[in-house]
């Protein structure tokens, strides 16, 4: 399996928990994972499903998910495709027939095809050796995002008895978690439950008094870098975009009202890097897959922990420092009251004002941001401080460090920053030629590694993370040429990658 990792995703080691949850499905047992959003979900069925001789049917609720997920297992070299409503009769009849044929190994398919009867007929046709179930919080009625279509999940297993089923969640209370089990009849799986801490991302609750003016100062330390700004109502989304705008930063707003292609534009835009900010409602972000997302605001109170935890979880999924920041006035509380109070009394408002009476309590706590949020989704921290949240560690000080430290990587090399930025033009362009989002071609930290390494060989760049075989014949040639021309003008050396002084 290590081999397959190295050659498809350029990684040498597997994240914690994911070689054992690998093994376990492998064995066709079912299994469910709850794992914070950046921890490698993904990889726990994308990874057997090469193994496997059948095809992996992987349910995923938003069609941009899909589509991202598909463009970069094939950038991988991996054979994947999708079937949504976006897609002509010609392109769908096409993916079929490679799914018949044998030659995909991982097809990505909407929630709501399950019930169709016509698409039960073909999947029956499937040599399905597997069932990826993402976002599985999503058929709980007691999670955040109940989507009653995920109750369809249930025809899977009538038409697909003896095979296997993983489910996958980064947000799951113990609550939410049995209810996977029972929805999915799933009550002998094997639980893999992985700490839910980001301990990349930086909390703040910053008391709100001119909202506008805060967010323009704070945007002012991530130009050019990817935002996301949540706001309460649409109306909210494009008064504030237009408000960045004016002083002078790229914003776009984004809520369900808009035109769908006019979302479509927008999200595309800012996955491809030519809108930095978008100021959206909560309509925004659980189909986006872009790992450099620097910084999530929150203007106004989020209804729930869970839905907050997971719209913060869109910053630094590539494991690079990130910062989440919500404005609070105790006054948002009644914009929320009003939509609560105009529920019928029963279980689901007094479960709306438990919940909300959760948020504010994170908001007033004086006590470690992230130990609260932990303890909530039931894990108990060892430490009392965190040392990157706004209690633990007061504004001032963050702020001081932000700017007196040097450009480093996750493991804390200082890299070239001037290369950095001359090896990200270089990914936009080719991702461009290739219509493709940036990150397919590499990620943040794997250029980050190439302006610290600086390798001089394409033996050499095989070591960095995040580089396989099927990219280094793609690209290496094109990456190592800018980074041989940097070395030379700058008279650096290349330094050894550790994996490589190992060999």
């Amino acid at each position: 399996m290590r081999e397959l990792l190295k050659t498809h995703f350029g990684y040498d080691a597997f994240r914690p928990l994911q070689e054992e949850i690998i093994d376990t499905v492998l064995k066709k047992q079912d299994v469910l994972v709850l794992m914070p959003t950046g921890g490698g979900k993904s990889l726990c069925f994308q990874l057997p499903a090469l193994k496997f001789p059948g095809i992996t049917l992987v349910v995923s609720p938003l069609i941009a998910l899909m589509k991202d997920q598909v463009d970069a297992l094939t950038a991988n070299g991996i054979s994947a495709a999708c079937l949504n409503s976006t897609l002509d009769g010609d392109v769908s009849d096409d993916v079929e027939a490679r799914a018949l044929s044998g030659e995909l190994k991982l097809l990505y398919v909407a929630p709501e095809r399950l019930a169709q009867p016509a698409f039960q007929v073909f999947l029956s046709h499937l040599n399905v050796s597997l069932i990826a179930i993402d976002e599985a919080h999503c058929i709980s009625e007691w999670g955040h995002d109940f989507r009653p279509d995920y109750r369809n999940m249930k025809e899977l297993r009538r038409v697909f008895p003896g095979v296997p089923v993983i489910a996958l969640t980064a947000t799951a209370t113990p609550r939410v978690k049995e209810d996977i089990l029972k929805e999915l009849r799933m009550e002998d799986a094997s639980v893999f439950l992985s700490s839910f801490n980001r301990p990349n991302l930086r909390y703040a609750v910053r008391p709100k008094r001119n909202a506008v003016g805060q967010l323009v100062g704070l945007l002012e330390s991530y130009k050019e870098k990817p935002v996301i700004v949540y706001c309460f109502s649409r109306k909210n989304t494009e008064e504030v975009a237009e408000q960045l705008c004016r002083a002078g930063f790229q914003a776009l707003p984004y809520h369900a009202g808009l035109n769908r292609d006019v979302r479509a534009q927008t999200q595309d835009k800012f996955i491809r890097d030519e809108v930095p900010v978008i100021v959206a409602t909560i309509a925004f972000g659980m189909g986006i897959d872009k790992p450099d997302v620097r910084l999530v605001v929150h203007m106004d109170l989020p209804k729930t922990i869970e839905s907050y935890y997971q719209e913060t979880g869109r910053a630094g999924r590539d494991g690079l420092p990130s910062e989440c920041v919500l404005f609070y006035t105790y006054g948002d509380k009644r914009k929320q009251d009003y939509f609560i109070n105009m529920m019928e009394n029963g279980p689901e408002k007094a479960l709306a004002i438990q919940k909300l009476a959760q948020v504010i309590s994170y908001c007033e706590t004086r006590t470690c941001r992230r130990k609260f949020l932990l303890e909530y989704f039931g894990e108990r921290g060892e430490s009392a401080t965190c040392d990157s949240c706004d209690v633990c560690v007061p504004p001032p000080k963050q702020a001081i460090d932000a700017v007196v430290a040097p450009s480093k990587s996750p493991e804390g090399l200082p890299f070239e920053a001037d290369l950095f930025q001359i090896l990200r033009r270089e990914r936009k362009t080719l991702a461009d030629a290739q219509n493709v989002p940036p990150f397919v071609i590499f990620g943040d930290r794997t250029l980050q590694e190439m302006a610290y390494y600086l390798p001089q060989t394409l033996g050499a760049l095989a070591q960095v993370f995040g580089v396989g075989s099927r990219k280094l014949a793609q690209y290496g040639e094109t990456f190592l040429g800018h980074i041989q021309t940097y070395t030379r003008s700058h008279r650096l050396a290349e330094r050894i990658h550790p994996r490589r002084a190992r060999t």
